[in-house]
């Protein structure tokens, strides 16, 4: 299942290529330009895999459902989701390799995806929003599953959040491209107190139609639901339901989903 890593430019161009194999590197020296796209194939989909895009990123286990995923090179905005040292200046490191047995069967977070963005339809976990703050990156969907807990501020790296707008009827969804079992719920509210509010509870549908409501409290720590095993291919968060508090700003730092797939 021989995968590639590329660099490409604006207008398709391959600027630079890995070889192909089960691990690869692949060492960038220039610069990279606006419009540039990290590149990742493979000849198998359906494939689980070790990917370390930048090293200014966590490597993540992921899954390829596709032959092909593409990260656009974060410029403006967006780049302040991502470490100062993501992507910045000269030699980037890129590194993929097939996942091992024993890391699928793994028990762990099956929605930590630091690569995940909002085009991306091929490499999961993938999280997607019916609303986000003021359409900005830093407060978009991605944020909630990229690993980064950090959350006693926010705003640009390391304290991206989802932010919902002041909106009661926000969703947040992640899909996890496959069937996965579960068995815990991780949330790490955003806790800028006294800029922050929080909700006090909140629902969680799965794709096997079943739901819970999970009660929550004024912290920035992680708050753990142990629940009944379920094989899921999607979850739900829903249902945000905020506390009395005079801010008007509840919002998430993170969301884990614990298991196995």
């Amino acid at each position: 299942m021989p995968i590639q890593l590329q660099i490409a430019n604006h207008q398709g161009e391959i600027l630079a290529a890995s070889p192909n194999g089960d691990e690869v590197f692949l060492i960038h020296e220039p610069v990279y330009a606006e419009g540039d796209q990290i590149v990742l194939t493979c000849a198998t989909p359906d494939t689980h895999l070790v990917l370390g895009l930048d090293d200014g990123l966590l490597p993540s286990i992921v899954y390829l459902k596709e032959p092909r995923f593409a990260l656009p090179v974060p410029f403006g905005a967006t780049a302040m989701t991502y470490s100062p040292r993501a992507f910045f200046g000269q030699r980037h490191r890129l590194w993929a390799r097939l996942a091992r047995p024993e890391e699928i069967a793994a028990y762990r977070n099956l929605a930590l995806n630091p690569f995940d963005h909002h085009a991306n339809l091929t490499l999961y976990p993938h999280g997607w929003a019916n609303v986000e703050t003021r359409g900005e990156a830093v407060f978009a969907a991605r944020n909630a599953m990229d690993g980064e807990k950090a959350n006693t501020n926010h705003g640009f790296w390391p304290y991206t959040s989802w932010g919902i707008n002041q909106d009661p009827q926000a969703e947040l969804s992640i899909a996890f491209g496959r069937p996965v079992e579960i068995d815990a719920i991780s949330l790490y509210l955003r806790a800028d107190f006294p800029h922050d509010a929080w909700w006090k509870e909140a629902g969680i549908s799965f794709s096997d139609g079943s739901e819970l409501t999970i009660s929550l409290q004024k912290t920035g720590t992680a708050q753990r639901f142990e629940i009944a095993p379920r094989r899921v291919e999607w979850l739900r968060l829903h249902s945000l339901i905020k506390a009395e508090d005079p801010s008007p700003f509840p919002a998430l730092s993170q969301l884990e989903a614990w298991g196995r797939g």
